[in-house]
């Protein structure tokens, strides 16, 4: 809303200043600040609410150490980062840019979600919460929306590069000669010299008309990553200040993706696709980032609230849909490798066990406990010490990430 008051002032009245909140930059560091406020500042008093109205997490006996003394703390922690993230979204963000739609919406789709969960866990006193089949009725429906808005919408563009990078001081000339903006599913492949991926190359031996049915493959793919991702995240929220550290690294790392593939000298500089109005999105992710940081004031050990499937949810769909609008899904894998380790040791576990208990008839573990982090738990790591160890993981994974800029 304030970039289109100072965007009037500017153009009508020509105030000295005003110019200003044209740049992607300058909003993301007010979008990053003012969320870090909001979640630190009035998330006390969303605490305090959450206590008065007795929204405490029920924990299950594990025989996990420390695990007795959680009970009782307030969850839907997730509204703090929600609610931090999209004040200074509404603010600072060009609200008719279609990538910061799509986010909003995901916010608010996946939040719900995850707050239906949480409500019925502790005001129906069902500790399953929602069934997992809604949530996952949730999810790919958000993943229809956002891949057929990705596919479809005028607006979602890219830029192919060429096979030769562009000088970083081109002149305008040079940068207006280069290939056009074209509606594409190609994504990014790391690693890779010519990196690039065309999702609709997949149905080239089935028919000649291949690009007008690339939705099949490109919807379900994106359907898949959200699902994945999110749940992935679900599963690493389980001590304090684990989902939350990890969350922000990753976006940090997401946000250079985002700030260098909507920026068309960067972007040819690098020798990667530029992607028209994808830029927009770093004042969201400056916003989420800011709020992850802030909650962790409150969440890291001894956590004074958990964020909840509320959190965990919207975290995890975030995080997919910004990886796939910068065509940097097929990073996943390591940037979020962690929500991989999550995801994939809670399939080894029931997997292995079900095998075993089917031909032994006694079924046997791989894990001492899954997730993975309570595996860590159970040989006797403090908390603190896995959460710590897990955030230099990501660390390192989302450098290594970001090294496949220029390592081809």
């Amino acid at each position: 809303m304030l970039y289109y008051l100072f965007e009037y002032l500017d153009k009508t009245m020509d105030i000295p200043g005003a110019g200003v909140f044209q740049y992607i930059t300058f909003r993301s560091a007010l979008a990053l600040i003012l969320s870090l406020m909001l979640s630190t500042i009035y998330g006390k008093k969303i605490i305090k609410f959450l206590r008065n109205q007795q929204v405490g997490e029920t924990v299950r006996e594990l025989g996990l150490e420390g695990q007795t003394q959680k009970a009782g703390t307030p969850t839907m922690g997730g509204l703090i980062i929600i609610v931090a993230t999209l004040i200074p979204v509404l603010l600072f963000t060009k609200l008719d840019n279609i990538y910061v739609l799509l986010l909003i919406v995901t916010t608010l789709w996946m939040g719900t979600i995850g707050f239906i969960d949480d409500y019925i866990k502790i005001f129906k006193k069902d500790k399953q919460g929602l069934k997992g089949i809604f949530k996952v009725i949730g999810q790919v429906g958000l993943g229809l929306i956002v891949g057929s808005v990705l596919y479809f919408h005028p607006a979602v563009t890219v830029r192919e590069h060429t096979n030769n990078a562009v000088p970083f001081n081109s002149s305008e000339k040079v940068i207006n000669e280069l290939p056009s903006e074209i509606k594409s599913t190609t994504t990014t492949i790391p690693f890779t010299k010519y990196n690039e991926l065309d999702y609709a190359q997949i149905l080239k031996p089935f028919t000649d008309e291949y690009q007008n049915w690339a939705w099949l493959v490109f919807i379900p793919i994106v359907i898949f990553i959200i699902t994945a991702v999110s749940n992935g995240a679900n599963l690493t929220d389980g001590i304090d200040g684990l989902a939350a550290g990890t969350s922000a690294i990753s976006v940090l790392a997401l946000g250079i993706f985002t700030f260098v593939s909507g920026n068309i000298i960067l972007s040819n500089y690098l020798n990667i696709m530029y992607i028209p109005n994808s830029g927009e999105m770093t004042v969201f992710i400056s916003a989420f980032v800011g709020a992850l940081i802030g909650f962790l004031w409150y969440n890291s050990y001894p956590a004074s609230v958990f964020m909840g499937d509320t959190g965990s949810l919207t975290i995890g769909g975030i995080i997919a849909v910004l990886a796939i609008s910068v065509r940097k899904e097929l990073l996943l894998p390591i940037l979020c490798a962690i929500f991989f380790a999550e995801n994939l040791s809670v399939i080894m576990q029931v997997s292995y066990f079900k095998y075993t208990k089917k031909r032994f008839g006694e079924g046997r573990r791989i894990f001492l406990m899954s997730p993975l982090h309570h595996h860590y738990q159970k040989k006797g790591y403090h908390e603190s010490k896995i959460v710590t160890r897990f955030w230099i993981v990501a660390i390192m994974l989302a450098i290594v990430s970001i090294v496949t800029l220029k390592l081809r």
